[in-house]
């Protein structure tokens, strides 16, 4: 696979990443550990080197996930976690002090089995910390050869300049897609000026791009996308005009759409490396056969001008998550 830089940090990646989250969290019941494992060292085999992750993945279990199915290569991948939410617990609300970045380091280098953490991203910003000393904490770890990269996580363009001022920002992970494209109002750019790279998270819309979701779908009850305004049934049904029409160009392509969605973003800027989440081996493998399609001058036209004719409905967020991204 292709590799690219992130910004101007010199941060060499994979192409597409792989978005670890999904095989312990947030999407129904945990992939069994032997599967999941053989998933991540399958996504390397296929040329993988950039693996994410969280403490709040579980919390904690994707971590040690991550530490046992790559720690037979670590020196040869980029591992990416992030900090700052109480005791790694997303509905404890947030900590982004300068002692709790240090603790969740030190523990996040035991579970992932290594010394060092290559990118080191605050999850959400923290209004109760300034954004400086959070940033601070996190160069106090890279002087001492804990963390080798400071990341961003959903934060506004102003919180991504002060934290930039006091510790170079290698890349901001936030969502982007076909259907979620507010980045380009003003993040991108401000990521441009700044040479900070970007991870667009949740690049197939969380599973609905792929084509394979429609209204009659149901999810598991732990699974979050329940509480997604734009997964309502009839968010659902108004949105499959989207999937309809990109699955009409995925086939003039011979390839689908899940593939189309990722090209597309990678068609947007060098410096984007999107990491699709799955538990599937064949839909991983569907995911890293993107990295190998070129849209067209005219391709990126089409999409453009059907993206233009189509309303998304429904909110990206319930109301109380929204209020954590952006700041």
């Amino acid at each position: 696979m292709q590799t690219r830089k992130l910004g101007t940090s010199g941060l060499e990646v994979s192409a597409l990443g792989l978005g670890c989250m999904g095989l312990s969290y947030g999407y129904g019941p945990a992939t069994e550990t032997s599967q999941a494992i053989a998933l991540i060292r399958t996504a390397f085999e296929r040329g993988v080197t950039f693996f994410d992750t969280a403490e709040a993945y579980g919390p904690f279990v994707n971590e040690e996930l991550l530490g046992e199915a790559l720690a037979p290569f670590r020196d040869r991948v980029v591992i990416a976690t992030k900090f700052g939410f109480k005791g790694g617990k997303v509905d404890a609300g947030l900590d982004s002090s300068p002692v709790n970045v240090k603790a969740v380091a030190e523990a996040a280098l035991k579970r992932l089995k290594t010394d060092r953490i290559d990118l080191f991203y605050q999850h959400r910003v923290d209004p109760a910390v300034p954004i400086e000393d959070t940033a601070g904490a996190v160069k106090d770890l890279i002087r001492e050869g804990k963390v080798l990269h400071f990341g961003l996580s959903e934060a506004g363009a102003a919180s991504i300049r002060r934290a930039h001022a006091v510790q170079s920002v290698t890349a901001l992970q936030s969502e982007y897609s076909l259907w979620w494209r507010e980045p380009e109002q003003e993040i991108l750019p401000t990521l441009e000026e700044l040479g900070i790279g970007f991870v667009p998270f949740s690049p197939l819309g969380k599973g609905f791009l792929t084509g394979a979701i429609n209204e009659s779908t149901t999810f598991d009850s732990s699974d979050f996308r329940n509480i997604v305004p734009r997964f309502s049934s009839s968010a659902r049904k108004a949105n499959q005009a989207l999937i309809d029409l990109l699955g009409g160009i995925a086939a003039t392509r011979k390839v689908t759409p899940a593939q189309i969605a990722l090209a597309w973003l990678l068609a947007q800027k060098p410096w984007i490396v999107p990491i699709p989440g799955t538990t599937k081996l064949h839909r991983l493998e569907e995911n890293l056969g993107a990295a190998a399609v070129t849209l067209s001058t005219a391709d990126l036209a089409a999409i453009q001008g059907l993206l233009a004719s189509v309303a998304v409905q429904g909110d990206r967020y319930p109301a109380h998550l929204q209020a954590r991204v952006g700041r």
